[in-house]
């Protein structure tokens, strides 16, 4: 277990109250006048990765004392922890090893409670190999001795959104097998779907831990009779591939046990893109490609855990987070990625980060006394340029920004390129900057330029990263990944449950019985009136 230390206690946090007194009022515009070399020293290189920080509200005071509170917490004890695969999910009593699955060292064996799970991952590593190109090559068919043409991944949270923000992310690295996701019970979303789609040559991934999520097997069932109708008589059963920890429950509902891949408590729904449930990756670009996405994050996990807190990528952006989120106030953070094939990176985001820091207790149980989880949201840019940046420009909130961007585009010599960094740049400078209102001879133009001022001084972060590759897109998420696990350490809570979710889907299955009896039991009086509406103009 980690320890139990109330961050606003230790002698770092007190000094960085005192100390946010001098930088309350801060302009970043002076520091840069101060210091003309600031981006020089605020930066870090790590592999074909840039951060540049200096356009953000520190000094070397401030990043001292975050450094300071970093290490009177027992972060790097903690990360120490994790790797080495001690429980630190207290509360499931469960250790959190995602990263074991991206582990390609030369250690022989990580054990959990005296058994080596890396021959384990190693082996589904292999499946899935093997599956994938079985797939692709033709040797694994169709009930009707065709090739397979599309993929229908069905899953909810962190059996959807991970898998679906990568295949959609390496776009330019797919192959011609068509993959789709079904998360939402949604029957017109779903209807939308398979009207696309030949059943006799689609192929089904079920992904869930318990094979009982109710809106995946739901789903499932949909299109296990979708299915069947079109190939009566023949071997549909062919046609679904399980991942889950249930296989006794998977095989209960038709599948084969040859096609159930597996599912580790010690890898949570939002870190498990890298296990087997990234079979739909694996698929839709291939397994070299997918193993380059997993050797991504683990040299990022290798950056994490060895490299000094000052020279450390998601330390440092965990650290000003903190820094705004506890003592600005700053209480958002917004992603842009400057790539359109990113469209789904902050949805992905939102789900890792929110979930995971959302609490309000401490790991002794105690409700905190200062701010947790930060809201995190985005679009990629230039599109969100003309959207919510002019609440950024000259709204009433301030809202840190992580500005990412790639310095080749896929395709060589692609002059838009230029044009889509212009704005990166652009819109960077611009918050901190700001502008001052022109002068004009005439009164309406002197009352027009009152509204065309910009204060600037708004934060933000960069990282600048050679090309979106496989390798590149594993090191990122990663990134993201461990920046979130440093925040949770500070902030003395436990990131790897999320009982929350839980409540709300107990609820929902009380009421789905009241829907279908059309007798609603005792409710708060809002929710009684709701459903008294729902169920009289119910067609």
């Amino acid at each position: 277990m980690l320890k139990s230390i109330n961050p606003s206690g230790t002698q770092s946090w007190k000094e960085l109250r005192n100390h946010f007194g001098d930088m309350e009022f801060v302009q970043m515009q002076k520091l840069f006048e101060k210091d003309s070399q600031r981006a020089k020293h605020m930066n870090i290189k790590w592999d074909e990765f840039l951060l540049d920080y200096s356009k953000n509200k520190v000094t070397s005071e401030t990043l001292s004392l975050l450094f300071k509170l970093a290490k009177e917490v027992g972060l790097q004890d903690a990360i120490k922890a994790m790797f080495d695969g001690v429980k630190i999910n207290a509360t499931e009593g469960r250790s959190v090893l995602h990263t074991a699955l991206r582990n390609f060292s030369d250690i022989k064996s990580i054990e959990i409670e005296g058994e080596d799970i890396l021959l384990d991952i190693k082996g589904t590593r292999k499946r899935i190999k093997d599956f994938t190109e079985k797939v692709l090559n033709g040797e694994y068919l169709s009930a009707t001795g065709e090739k397979f043409t599309d993929v229908i991944n069905i899953g909810i949270g962190g059996s959807d959104l991970g898998p679906k923000m990568v295949v959609n992310a390496l776009v330019n690295y797919r192959n011609n097998l068509g993959v789709h996701y079904i998360s939402n019970v949604d029957d017109d979303y779903l209807h939308s779907v398979l009207k696309q789609l030949n059943p006799a040559t689609t192929l089904v991934l079920i992904v869930s831990k318990t094979f009982t999520t109710q809106e995946t097997i739901e789903n499932a069932k949909r299109i296990k009779s979708w299915i069947e109708r079109e190939l009566v008589g023949k071997d549909f059963n062919k046609h679904f591939i399980g991942v889950s920890a249930s296989v006794e429950e998977a095989e209960k509902f038709g599948l084969y046990k040859d096609n159930i891949y597996p599912m580790w408590d010690y890898v949570g729904g939002r870190f498990s893109l890298w296990s087997a449930v990234g079979l739909s990756v694996s698929l839709a670009v291939g397994y070299d490609n997918f193993e380059a996405l997993l050797k991504g994050a683990y040299e990022m996990d290798t950056h994490f855990q060895s490299t000094d807190f000052e020279s450390n990528l998601p330390v440092v952006m965990a650290l000003l987070s903190v820094w705004y989120n506890n003592f600005y106030g700053y209480e958002t953070e917004a992603v842009v990625p400057y790539s359109q094939v990113l469209e789904k990176f902050p949805a992905h985001l939102q789900q890792m980060i929110m979930e995971s820091n959302g609490k309000n207790k401490d790991r002794s149980g105690i409700p905190v006394n200062y701010q947790t989880g930060t809201l995190i949201w985005g679009e990629v840019g230039v599109s969100a340029q003309h959207a919510f940046f002019q609440l950024f420009h000259q709204g009433t909130k301030v809202i840190p920004i992580d500005f990412i961007g790639f310095v080749n585009p896929f395709v060589e010599g692609d002059s838009s390129h230029d044009i889509l960094m212009s704005n990166f740049f652009g819109q960077s400078e611009a918050l901190l900057k700001g502008k001052a209102g022109e002068v004009y001879e005439s009164d309406d133009s002197i009352f027009l330029s009152n509204f065309r001022e910009f204060s600037g001084n708004k934060p933000s972060n960069t990282l600048l990263i050679s090309k979106l590759t496989p390798k590149n897109l594993g090191a990122l998420i990663a990134l993201y990944e461990h920046k979130t696990f440093v925040q949770g350490v500070i902030w003395n809570i436990y990131s790897f449950d999320q009982f929350g979710v839980e409540y709300g889907k107990v609820l929902a299955k009380n009421i789905q019985n009241e829907i279908k009896t059309k007798n609603i039991s005792k409710h708060d009086s809002s929710t009684e009136f709701l459903l008294d509406f729902y169920l009289s103009n119910r067609k």
